[in-house]
């Protein structure tokens, strides 16, 4: 398996589109990151459902995985609305994704036997260290990040680590990356929305329904994104495509800036650096 230059520019759009749907549910106007997030997953499971029909079903071996996933994902979903409610996009984003790769890379030696190259791992840690330091810059005048921010960030990068590496052992065993991931989209969501509705009731499925159309842009990209990602993880090093895949974190910063007003600066600019450093050792 190789990291070529068709994969690692997919894996990079990729990046963006998953930076887009994540700065979508942090700017949503209703201020509610719990009711955004679910906003986000039912427009994933729209689109998920309509593209059912056209694509093959995963083979039988890789259904326990599709499960596992699933349960990961509830509790993914869940970290990922309280690390948005309680911290700045521009500092959660970069903690939660940046400490995920090191994590994958070292269970990935341990459960796939993926030893990565030398020139892998100084990618691999250049990428997660880029972008840890992109969460931990301060601005004169913004508040400092509440540590119950950086806690529940950790809490949902070890979540990241485990349904990567099991949804790319489960795409590598369903014969079809595009069938497993539309199917695992489509159904580890489920839960998630009946949680939702049976704590929040009507008021939850309003909200939903008026915010559709972010909801369907935001899906849209979740599922293309996560989509592009597992094919990759298919033909490519899943530690590799891991990290590449947080390079992410450096549109979400750019989009923070730009558009919610949250600042990059010099020191964002050294850790973007070392991010596309890593990106170079990746590929050497």
């Amino acid at each position: 398996m190789e990291l070529t230059l068709g994969i690692t520019l997919a894996v990079l759009g990729a990046g963006l589109l998953h930076a887009g749907w994540n700065a979508l549910v942090k700017s949503a106007p209703g201020g509610d990151a719990l009711l955004d997030t679910a906003t986000v997953v039912a427009g994933s499971e729209a689109c998920a459902l309509v593209l059912l029909p056209f694509v093959a079903a995963p083979a039988p071996a890789a259904w326990p995985y599709m499960a596992a996933s699933a349960t990961i994902h509830f509790g993914y979903y869940l970290t990922l609305a309280r690390a948005y409610n309680v911290g700045d996009l521009s500092f959660a984003y970069p903690l939660m994704r940046g400490t995920a790769p090191l994590i994958v890379a070292i269970l990935g030696i341990v459960f796939l036997g993926e030893l990565p190259t030398a020139a892998t791992a100084l990618g691999i840690a250049l990428i997660s260290l880029g972008i840890v330091s992109i969460a931990f810059v301060r601005h004169e005048g913004r508040r400092k990040h509440p540590p119950a921010a950086a806690w529940w960030a950790f809490a949902n990068a070890a979540l990241i680590a485990a349904y990567t590496l099991v949804d790319a052992t489960g795409a590598r065993a369903s014969g079809t990356a595009a069938g497993y991931v539309t199917w695992l989209i489509f159904l580890e969501g489920l839960p998630f929305l009946a949680w939702i509705l049976a704590r929040r009731g009507s008021a939850a499925a309003r909200y939903v329904a008026n915010s559709a159309g972010r909801g369907l842009v935001a899906g849209a990209c979740s599922l293309a994104a996560y989509g592009i990602v597992l094919w990759a993880m298919t033909r490519a090093p899943v530690a590799a495509v891991a990290a590449l895949r947080e390079t992410s974190v450096l549109f979400a910063a750019l989009i923070g800036s730009l558009w919610l007003k949250e600042g990059f600066g010099l020191p964002r600019l050294v850790g973007a650096v070392a991010v596309v450093l890593g990106i170079a050792a990746l590929k050497l």
